[in-house]
């Protein structure tokens, strides 16, 4: 069985872990829903929304050299079948505008990989936080250091 990324395939739920559900594919393979990518809304417990054994309809979001395939449940169900993000009787929140704004507004091109995007951005910002939590021990060893003498 060929596999691509982007496939929706039909699998069978063969372990349930505290981080995910394993599913059995056609052709023998397997691969994880991570607990995120399990449903839209926050999933505590994975058991919560599936079960043992349960035909499940996924889809393929990577697979690894190492021949690791990372699978979503959320991704595969449908556009009707998804929650709504907001309910038809509430008027959307108004928000006043931030004068102070430093920022440019995001293109409509970088909106539709909210997550990828989202990700992007978390890792820059570990990799700048990794790097001034650096900088601030550098600085406080030669300070220590100057003490010393």
């Amino acid at each position: 069985m060929d596999l691509a990324v982007g496939d929706i395939k039909e699998g069978r739920v063969t372990g349930i872990t505290k981080f995910g559900a394993f599913v059995a594919l056609e052709g023998g393979r397997s691969g994880l829903v991570h607990i995120s990518e399990i449903a839209n809304t926050f999933v505590n417990d994975v058991h919560d929304h599936v079960q043992m054994g349960q035909q499940v309809k996924v889809k393929v979001l990577n697979i690894s050299p190492e021949g690791k395939i990372n699978l979503s449940i959320k991704r595969a169900a449908e556009p009707a079948e998804q929650p709504q993000q907001r309910q038809e009787n509430r008027a959307p929140r108004q928000y006043a505008p931030r004068e102070t704004r430093t920022q440019q507004p995001v293109p409509a091109a970088a909106q539709t990989s909210g997550n990828q995007d989202f990700e992007d951005r978390l890792k820059k910002f570990m990799q700048e936080s990794d790097s001034r939590i650096a900088d601030n021990r550098m600085y406080a060893d030669h300070k220590q250091r100057r003490r010393g003498r």
